[in-house]
């Protein structure tokens, strides 16, 4: 996968259009009244750090569904604007060192090319927000800095096989229980033509996955699945066109 498809899953944890095209509205709608109540929040104290970088989660949550790059890009610098207050204020919040390299991450879906100069600086919010609190959002500094490595160049840029591994291994080892982690996981082995290690995986994530359906559950929960969900089936089949036929 190219760099921009590395900002994509970064920046689109949401599922877009594609993914879940009978219900984006609802999603959408939902990220959407999540995105005002934490503004009106942040413009009610904005000397808060935590209302600071609660928008600027909201302001990621919501570029995910934008319909086009000047919308994203104005969402992206408003959560990357409420983040730097929020530090301004907290210099060691974690979340606000995670959602500021989010957000980062959205802005350079915008850009093209030049997101390259982009990606140092989510590489530095992503490992400081580790060195913070590593269980953040069920090992969210991780599993983005695994992303990162795993899609951006190496030649120019991060990429680097081994340290997405380590990170999207250690993901897994911090959170086991969110499906995300080993998903992508499975994503990058089978992207390494490793149908093994993938293969491997698969079996613990498919054996976890109904105590997930119960501890992953509600509306804040109904994108995730649809993605989950989706990204589980793609795999199964290729998996399945990898196997040997049998003698």
């Amino acid at each position: 996968m190219c760099l921009l498809g590395c900002l994509t899953v970064l920046a689109g944890l949401n599922p877009t259009a594609a993914d879940v095209p009978a219900t984006k509205a609802d999603f959408a709608a939902r990220a959407e009244r999540a995105f005002r109540l934490a503004q009106t929040r942040y413009q009610t104290a904005p000397s808060d750090a935590t209302a600071a970088w609660q928008f600027g989660r909201a302001c990621f949550d919501s570029a995910g569904y934008a319909t086009n790059n000047t919308r994203r890009a104005s969402l992206a610098e408003q959560g990357m604007t409420a983040c730097r207050l929020a530090l301004a204020r907290d210099s060691n919040s974690a979340p606000a060192h995670y959602y500021l390299g989010m957000n980062l991450g959205q802005l350079a879906r915008t850009r093209g090319l030049s997101a390259l100069r982009l990606v140092d600086q989510m590489e530095r919010e992503f490992i400081r927000a580790r060195e913070l609190d590593k269980w953040l959002d069920w090992a969210g500094p991780d599993r983005n800095l695994g992303l990162l490595y795993r899609d951006a160049p190496a030649i120019g840029s991060v990429g680097s096989r081994t340290r997405a591994r380590e990170h999207l291994r250690r993901a897994v080892e911090v959170a086991p229980a969110y499906p995300e982690n080993r998903l992508n996981l499975i994503e990058a082995y089978v992207q390494w033509s490793d149908p093994t290690a993938a293969g491997h995986e698969l079996q613990k994530l498919e054996a976890a996955w109904s105590t997930a359906r119960t501890n992953f559950a509600g509306e804040a929960w109904v994108a995730s699945w649809a993605d989950w969900e989706s990204r589980l089936k793609k795999l199964k089949n290729k998996l399945d066109r990898a196997r040997p036929a049998p003698p």
